[in-house]
């Protein structure tokens, strides 16, 4: 069935992209999940760097698929956005995982490597090594800004026989090196400052990195120096333009099979809504795209108590079962 999905409408004070993208922190939201307890997982990774992603897996009603949340740039399994989602998911019945990438947070400390955002057989190898009794219902996946990006770079690869429903992307930058050069525009100046700093926290926090590559980090001056000097020799590209090329979501979205639902907000301050608008999302049968004119980054806060996002995203998994 073709689900129904709610209007987005602005409200009061959170009006305009930069307050919607702010205002979790403003208000220091962090949903409370204590009352559906957790089981802390750990998944290894199937090259031979030895690196296990952690998890946090949440039980839910027997006839749901799991759902596994998958956090964006700088974030972990905890950011409050992902905590949202999963209390959202948790009340309507969901089982639901939720994942730090390689080097994100409680995966740091057993991670020699980092994500970034076309590591997407780094999400295979994760689902793949799953108990397959929390498989008999299926997947459904949820990505957020670079994790949205790499999600819908894994829908459209072989899925390795995983069982997928359905995938949800939300404020993905599709175009990387548009939303690279969007970060260097004056109005972008503070969010890229506080972006830059905490990727380089982040990473320096590896104790396997060489003295060129700590140097290279902390001399960046700029996301797209960071991706050219650190992100691209580290993992095989030539340079940020070709980590770009090879990893952007926009070159993939044709090729995906899976019923998918592609969210972004025209106001989003971080990443172009171009690539969006000028992509043909008719000419793939698997593709549903919302466009809402508010909502910012990963924001979409409209006076319900759950996210816009989140009640789309609902609407979307329900309809599969109806």
């Amino acid at each position: 069935m073709s689900p129904t999905f709610p209007p987005f409408r602005r409200r009061a004070p959170w009006w305009g992209g930069d307050l919607q993208t702010i205002r979790n922190v403003v208000t220091g939201y962090m949903p409370d999940l204590s009352a559906y307890p957790q089981q802390n997982l750990r998944l290894s990774m199937q090259d031979s760097s030895g690196d296990m992603l952690v998890a946090s897996l949440h039980s839910g009603q027997a006839d749901r698929p799991l759902a596994v949340l998958i956090h964006g740039l700088t974030g972990t399994h905890d950011s409050s956005y992902i905590r949202a989602t999963a209390l959202a998911l948790l009340a309507a019945g969901y089982p639901v995982l939720r994942l730090n990438l390689r080097g994100a947070g409680e995966t740091a400390p057993v991670s020699r490597e980092r994500y970034h955002a076309g590591r997407s057989q780094d999400l295979r190898d994760a689902l793949s090594g799953l108990d397959p009794a929390l498989l008999c219902n299926g997947l459904v996946l949820v990505g957020y800004s670079l994790g949205g990006n790499m999600l819908l770079k894994f829908l459209a690869e072989d899925s390795g026989g995983l069982p997928l429903r359905a995938g949800v992307s939300i404020s993905a930058p599709i175009d990387l090196a548009a939303s690279s050069r969007q970060f260097l525009k004056p109005r972008n100046f503070l969010y890229h400052r506080w972006l830059l700093a905490r990727m380089q926290q982040e990473t320096l926090d590896n104790p396997t990195l060489s003295g060129a590559e700590r140097q290279a980090i902390s001399e960046s001056r700029s996301v797209y120096a960071f991706d050219d000097r650190f992100v691209a020799p580290r993992n095989g590209f030539q340079d940020a333009e070709d980590y770009y090329q090879q990893c952007s979501a926009l070159g993939f979205l044709h090729r995906i099979g899976v019923p998918t639902l592609a969210i972004h907000a025209a106001d989003d301050p971080w990443i172009p809504v171009a690539a969006y608008r000028d992509f043909d999302w008719a000419g793939n049968p698997a593709l549903k795209f919302l466009l809402s004119p508010g909502g910012g980054h990963v924001g979409f806060h409209d006076g319900d108590a759950t996210a816009w996002h989140d009640r789309c995203l609902l609407a979307f998994f329900n309809s599969l079962s109806d």
